[in-house]
Formats: structure tokens, sequence, C-alpha cells
């Protein structure tokens, strides 16, 4: 598959210090690409940059084999976290209003269908609820038919039901060959929208692969946890590690069945066994840390 976005040894610094610092990375067509970091990782400056808000000290920006040109902005699609919009215009007018601004353009139909406003399209944009707001901004960004779509927290703020809504309908984007660069702190979107993942701290990236690649590198395994009264004399002899917290027991192993299958036949009761399997989330931690940073 075609490389569309190429970053190479991307710099910007402020006040000489790098909140950038020779970042590199390339995405294919029609995959969805995650920029993930803690507050402060320098990865809001990066998306700026790509997307020509702010200007780099350095480094080279490619679109489609090529350095990027006036013709960019017509070919990318950005949802904000937060956009201000007019309150006496219907979601439908916007719609319309913003796909004037534009010599080539989606279908207007199409994009109610897609983004599932046809409930609410004829009310006032200061008349729709958050979960609605999200599918509409959405549908905005993609007005010009954009080749790339920048997502930049989309779901903040939504309950998990419009959350889940949200990511079938980012999903159904995909399949109609858009690629999408998101940024989120939600792993478990990260982990279920992102065919290839880039975590980024200090101005730097720090790993990058999918996600089920991050996890097998970077996590210690699948955690197999039961009562510490449900251990039995035996236990030591079946040779899985194990420690004790509270009044709970954990096994770390790389195969839960094999676990299973020797706490089983060690006489261990796992009526109340529970088993955890790392994500997203453990790289995360694990990569930059258990601290709240501000």
């Amino acid at each position: 598959m075609a490389t569309l976005l190429e970053i190479i040894d991307l710099v910007k610094t402020y006040d000489r210090q790098p909140a950038v610092d020779g970042v590199s990375f390339a995405i294919e067509a029609g995959r969805c690409f995650g920029l993930l970091g803690p507050n402060g990782a320098g990865k809001t400056t990066t998306i700026e940059v790509i997307e020509d808000v702010i200007k780099p000290d350095s480094g080279q920006i490619r679109f489609d084999g090529q350095p990027r040109d006036a013709g960019f902005h017509d070919q990318v699609g950005i949802q904000f976290q937060s956009t201000t919009l007019l309150g006496f215009l219907t979601v439908r007018e916007t719609l319309q209003t913003f796909r004037d601004l534009f010599i080539r353009g989606a279908d207007i139909d199409h994009l109610v269908t897609l983004c599932h406003l046809e409930d609410f399209q004829h009310q006032y944009n200061d008349r729709i609820s958050g979960g609605q707001r999200q599918r509409f901004l959405l549908a905005l960004a993609l007005i010009n038919d954009p080749r790339l779509l920048f997502l930049d927290e989309p779901s903040t703020g939504l309950d998990p039901q419009a959350r889940r809504n949200l990511w079938e309908l980012i999903n159904n984007i995909k399949t109609e060959g858009k690629t999408i660069v998101l940024t989120t702190h939600y792993m478990e979107e990260a982990q279920r929208l992102c065919d290839e993942v880039a975590i980024m701290d200090c101005g730097k990236i720090i790993a990058q692969g999918t996600p089920q690649e991050l996890i097998r590198k970077h996590t210690a395994g699948i955690t197999v946890s039961l009562p510490r009264k449900a251990l039995t004399e035996a236990t030591a002899a079946i040779g899985q590690p194990y420690r004790q917290g509270g009044d709970r027991v954990e096994f770390r192993t790389r195969d839960a069945n094999s676990c299973l299958s020797d706490l089983l036949a060690a006489g261990v009761d796992l009526a109340d066994v529970a088993v955890r399997t790392p994500n997203l989330e453990t790289v995360f931690l694990n990569l930059t840390g258990r601290k709240l940073r501000e």
C-alpha cells in the first residue's frame, strides 16, 4: 500500500526547549494512525505542524510523495476538539455553507446518512446533544471529501454509548478509503480504531507499531488472579510464579490456558478467578509512567 503522509525529522522548539525533537513516521493510505502521549509530550504540536497551523523549525512533511503545496489544504479535513458553530443555522444549512467554500466537496445527503444526522439535520446548531454534535463536526471535517482526516480527541466528553457509536462511524469512514490521524487520551479508543500507533514523550516517539505488537513487546503478559484462600499446598509445585497483594494472589503468564490447567491440576478452586489481558493502556503506563502530569 502506498504511503500518503511522511514526516521526516520534524523539529519545533519554544524558548529553546524542543516541543518536537526529530519526529519521523509514515502513514499508508487508508490506514488509521494514532498519535498518543501524556500532556506535554509534543503530540499536539506535531499535529499542528503537519496540518500547517504552525511552521516547523526544520524537517520535511511529504504528502502523496511530494512536499506540501497549496493544494494540500483542499485534501485535508480536520475535526478540532472545540469548534464554535453559528446558533442561527441548522445542521444542514451549516453543511451547505461549508460545502460552498470548496470547488470539490462531498455530497451532503451522503454525509447526513454516513454520520447519522437524519433525525436532527433541521435542528439549530445550539439545540443538539453532545453526541449529535460530535457526529456533526465529523461530517463538517468530511465536507471537502478529504483524502486525509485529522481527528483531535473526537470522543472527549461523550458518554460510553455515544463514544461507541462514534467509533463505529469512524470505522465506517475507514472503509471508504480515508486515511485518519487520531489523537486521543482513551487507550481503548486507540486500540479499537488504529492500525498503527506511535507513543510520544518529551518530544520524541518512544514506541511505534500495531497495538498488538506494542502489547506483546511492552507488557509482562496475562494476569490470572484468585483469592489467596483458594491456594493449596500443591500450588508451589506447579511452577507458575505469583505474587500476593491483599487478599488475592496474581500469576503472570504468557499462556492463560496452561496456567489455568496447572492450577486445576493442583486442586485450586477457580470459582472466583479473574483473567486480565494486557492492553494498550498497560503499554502506555509502562512507557510513560504512572505519575499524574500537569
